[in-house]
């Protein structure tokens, strides 16, 4: 028994490993995957939001094998240009300055679009990107809503281009390892997942109405969501904590472990979610919850929670981020880097896997530095030779789902009861009136 877990957990990473660090599929040799239709070809590539996590984005790819970022797109011309010079020193030669990332995609010579832009604008941007016939590297949440989510895995179907989730934690080969350890039966049957993210966010105060800043396009930084009064507490992160244009913490950070919960307990949509918590610690502009437990129960006897506490920042299980799986004999935790721990029922630890690369889960921008090269590779190979992905967006969309219904239950203070074969709401029509949004007129996205 021991040896056939073992040789099942060997075939697994050795499989994911071929394609998350550019290395030759299965059934290639090296002289036949070089002549595959692209496989040596440039990848040319446009970064769509640089100011913080898409600058960092934007080092990682300039830096992977043949491929070349020829647009910045931004809204905010410093943060332009203070990442085409960054990328301009990696590949001796500055991309062109496009703040409509529109006009990039009209480029015929443009191949792939990465999108890091805030999170009203991912499945817009990422659906206008498909039907231009350009593949997508898109930072999660994959969607505002679930109604978009929707529509852009129907669009990936429809247009058969790659699109690839950040859930860069499925392209870690330790994690690897440990999911492949934990579904050959290392803790018995896993039944249960505890997810968790905190922080000591500052903050954000009373903001003002003031004028525009010159070096900001707002109009285009608004899209598809209905136009609001700038205030000068809004750029360049405090939007995740406005409905209007961000999702909260469940999706900010939730999704990441949320997902490693769904893929370590083989689940997809849950049957009941309910959820509780609110904005506590200060009385300011924030909307989203601070504090919040999301509770996700599914058809096959499994349960997981999350819960994100915002502002304050004492570890969980010794770790600011992390998940805890719970089976019939011990426990497996994954926590902020590549690495997972074994314990048995008396929570002993039986085995431990670490990594020399490490994470800082409370930076901002670049929180997984050199693992997500991993990922960006087998997103790249993906394009080339038509690799698996790791992180394709139906699995990114049945991730992000999951926590916009805890959202959905929170903000709608019900219970809800969901359709296990889609994950939509069964008779709730407060809740259904979150599925969706409201969108700045003509800027509805569409198959």
């Amino acid at each position: 028994m021991e040896n056939n877990r073992r040789t099942f957990i060997k075939k697994v990473v050795s499989g994911a490993a071929a394609v998350s660090v550019g290395g030759i599929l299965p059934g290639f040799s090296a002289k036949s995957y070089g002549s595959i239709l692209g496989a040596n070809d440039r990848i040319n590539i446009a970064m769509m939001g640089v100011n913080s996590r898409g600058k960092a984005l934007a080092s990682t790819f300039a830096k992977q094998r043949n491929v070349e970022i020829i647009y910045v797109c931004d809204v905010d011309s410093r943060a332009e240009a203070v990442c085409s010079s960054e990328i301009e020193k990696l590949q001796n030669k500055r991309p062109k300055a496009m703040p409509d990332f529109r006009k990039a995609l009209e480029s015929k010579t443009l191949d792939a679009i990465v999108i890091a832009a805030p999170d009203h604008w991912h499945a817009p941007a990422a659906i206008l990107a498909s039907k231009a016939g350009k593949h997508v590297y898109l930072e999660k949440p994959c969607s505002h809503n679930p109604n978009e989510g929707e529509i852009l895995v129907a669009v990936a179907a429809k247009y058969k281009n790659v699109i690839q989730m950040g859930n860069q934690r499925r392209s870690f080969p330790n994690i690897i390892a440990g999911i492949a350890e934990l579904k050959a039966g290392i803790i018995g049957r896993p039944y249960f997942a505890k997810t968790w993210y905190t922080n000591n966010r500052p903050s954000i105060g009373i903001g003002k109405e003031v004028s525009v800043p010159s070096w900001l396009d707002y109009d285009l930084w608004q899209g598809p969501a209905p136009r609001k009064p700038f205030k000068d507490n809004l750029l360049h992160y405090n939007w995740h904590w406005l409905w209007n244009w961000g999702t909260g913490e469940a999706l900010n950070n939730g999704t990441h472990f949320v997902d490693l919960a769904r893929w370590g307990l083989g689940v997809d949509y849950p049957i009941l979610v309910c959820s509780s918590g609110g904005r506590y610690r200060y009385k300011d502009d924030w909307e989203t919850p601070d504090s919040q437990v999301i509770s996700m129960d599914f058809n096959n006897n499994t349960s997981m929670t999350w819960e994100g506490l915002s502002c304050n920042g004492r570890p969980i299980e010794g770790s600011g981020v992390g998940v805890i799986f719970s089976g019939d004999n011990g426990s497996l935790r994954i926590d902020s880097g590549d690495a997972y721990s074994v314990f048995d029922l008396k929570g002993k630890l039986v085995k431990e896997v670490n990594s020399k690369k490490q994470m800082d889960s409370r930076n901002l921008s670049n929180p997984s530095a050199d693992l997500d090269s991993a990922h960006i590779s087998n997103f790249l190979d993906g394009i080339r030779v038509g690799a698996k992905l790791n992180a394709d967006i139906l699995s990114g969309h049945k991730s992000t789902l999951l926590v916009q219904l805890g959202n959905i239950a929170l903000r709608s203070e019900n219970t809800l009861h969901l359709d296990p074969s889609n994950g939509h709401i069964k008779d709730d029509p407060i809740a259904e009136k979150l599925w969706t949004r409201e969108y700045q007129p003509g800027w509805e996205p569409k198959i």
